[in-house]
């Protein structure tokens, strides 16, 4: 319970995290494979769903404890969908992986399991500072 007695609910921050570091996982797995194959004739390069499809079909709604917090309509909560996208060339032997493509994806893997890691070190930090108190 808060200050005011309302129920709070549980925080699923570490299960969110977790279930982003295995598409990570999943994603560089990947794109590895697809670079593995750039030479590969007839090879299609491949991608995974991205991973706010999860949280579009899981309802995260915005926890109001005080009644100072502003509320949000839920058009101003609403995630985009993104495009797919096809890749860059197709070589002559029907091979569609574009290593600079590949190249780029991975340095996005890298940068959201960076702050996929922040997060966790920060929420962590934060419930042994509450603990201690």
């Amino acid at each position: 319970m808060d200050q005011n007695g309302a129920v709070v609910g549980p925080l699923y921050l570490f299960e969110l995290a977790s279930s982003q570091a295995r598409y990570l996982e999943l994603r560089q797995s990947t794109i590895a494979t697809n670079v593995a194959n750039a030479n590969t004739p007839g090879f299609k390069a491949r991608d995974v769903e991205p991973f706010n499809k999860v949280l579009d079909n899981t309802p995260v709604r915005l926890a109001t404890t005080s009644p100072s917090h502003m509320q949000l309509s839920a058009a101003e909560t609403d995630t985009r969908k993104t495009a797919k996208k096809d890749s860059w060339e197709v070589v002559h032997s029907g091979n569609s992986v574009s290593l600079e493509q590949e190249m780029i994806k991975g340095s996005d893997v890298s940068r959201d399991y960076s702050m996929n890691a922040a997060v966790v070190r920060s929420f962590h930090r934060m419930l042994l500072s509450s603990a201690k108190s």
